[in-house]
């Protein structure tokens, strides 16, 4: 899976991009086939404490999959998203064949 992040007005540290890396690696348990991960960090001008962003969007060989979490924090907006995108992998895998 090759994985591309762009973080949005901020520049992400290498932590930072090793943490997601590493949680878009076990997604590969459920699914083995996908393609690419494309992954967006982003800071909304809100004056609540949760105002981190994280959208990730998968290609796999039959279509894409897109998920978008606020939280306090990057990692927890990617544990967020990482958990739904397992499960929407989990179901379209049953359903469809995927």
């Amino acid at each position: 899976m090759v994985v591309q992040m762009h973080a949005v007005n901020f520049k992400a540290d290498v932590k930072l991009k090793n943490f997601i890396e590493k949680r878009l690696k076990k997604l590969e348990r459920f699914y083995g086939k996908i393609l690419e991960a494309e992954v967006f960090l982003k800071v909304e001008n809100t004056k609540e404490k949760t105002n981190k962003v994280a959208e990730i969007k998968l290609v796999v060989p039959k279509g894409k999959l897109l998920v978008r979490k606020l939280s306090n924090s990057f990692e927890e907006a990617t544990d967020k998203s990482v958990k739904a995108l397992a499960r929407m992998v989990k179901k379209k895998k049953t359903i469809r064949g995927f």
